[in-house]
């Protein structure tokens, strides 16, 4: 065989390997349905608890929002001092609690000193839970307290701190444990710790988008390359609008949808966004205010 021939059967095999790779990743695959998302639709998931109406990450919170009759909680997962892994969304324990300081210098015994809901006031502006006992709370006893529930799990430690990088083999280590893989979903806005978490799990939980694969989803389908996406998510949950880019799109959510990724929004309280998402099709509503959400799905059906 020459020189000539060998070069062109060269190039030949590589154009032909291109065009394969293409039409690959043309037509990816959609996503294999978790059990986590079997069931009903549309769901409504308790922002914190439902935040408008008890003190946001208490058990008060999340016992209303059962009551109401939420699908599950989506919920910020945090790490103490002593490595416990408690419900709470901000870094300082300032804004609701009595307390000063951050999680991460406290044990969960010291933090179980503190009243949880101190600064809430109800939609009457009421401080109607300061003094009822409510405390910080942990998340395998909120996994404990609501077993028919779902959770919807954010890791809000920063990868490159020392309590981030515990924080991915923490949550799946208690999620094993407690033998909860079908009925929560992790996600972080961080990508590194969902795919952290991904090596622990190995597609045993389902998985919500970080930031960066949200934005590659949406930029490929607004380009008009929607074809070249190939997902690495269960879900993907967005806000209405990502600063003037709106997200509230029923061609992105009908393009999520044809791979088998279900889309949430969050923080969504008034009731007309609401009754627009869910015509355009979306599977979940995350909000303060789950008895608006469950009361337009009851009037819907």
């Amino acid at each position: 065989m020459g020189k000539k021939t060998k070069i062109i059967l060269a190039l030949t095999a590589s154009v032909a390997a291109i065009w394969a790779g293409s039409k690959i990743v043309s037509k990816p695959e959609k996503r294999p349905e978790k059990r986590y998302f079997q069931g009903e639709k549309p769901r409504v998931f308790a922002h914190r608890g439902g935040a408008d109406l008890a003190p946001e990450s208490s058990m008060a919170a999340f016992k209303h929002a059962a009551e109401l009759g939420v699908d599950g909680f989506e919920i910020d997962v945090r790490l103490t001092k002593d490595e416990h892994l408690v419900v709470f969304h901000d870094r300082f324990i300032d804004r609701t609690t009595d307390g000063a300081g951050r999680i991460s210098d406290y044990t969960l015994d010291e933090l179980k000193e503190f009243e949880l809901g101190f600064h809430f006031r109800d939609l009457q502006g009421k401080q109607t839970h300061r003094g009822a006992g409510e405390k910080i709370i942990t998340l395998k006893e909120l996994f404990e307290a609501f077993p028919d529930h779902l959770i919807n799990l954010d890791m809000k430690e920063d990868p490159d701190s020392y309590e981030g990088s515990l924080m991915p083999s923490k949550v799946w280590r208690l999620i094993e444990k407690l033998g909860v893989e079908d009925r929560v979903l992790v996600t972080s806005f961080y990508d590194e710790q969902i795919d952290r978490f991904s090596l622990y799990a190995q597609d045993r939980v389902a998985i919500g988008g970080g930031y960066n694969e949200a934005r590659k989803a949406f930029s490929l389908f607004k380009s008009g390359f929607g074809h070249l996406y190939h997902p690495r998510t269960d879900a993907i949950q967005i806000p209405v609008k990502y600063g003037v880019i709106p997200l509230d799109s029923q061609a992105f959510i009908e393009f999520l949808t044809s791979l088998n990724i279900h889309v949430e929004y969050w923080t969504v309280n008034d009731v007309e966004t609401m009754d627009r998402l869910l015509r355009y099709g979306a599977h979940g509503i995350i909000t303060d205010r789950p008895d608006i959400a469950l009361q337009l799905i009851e009037h819907d059906e």
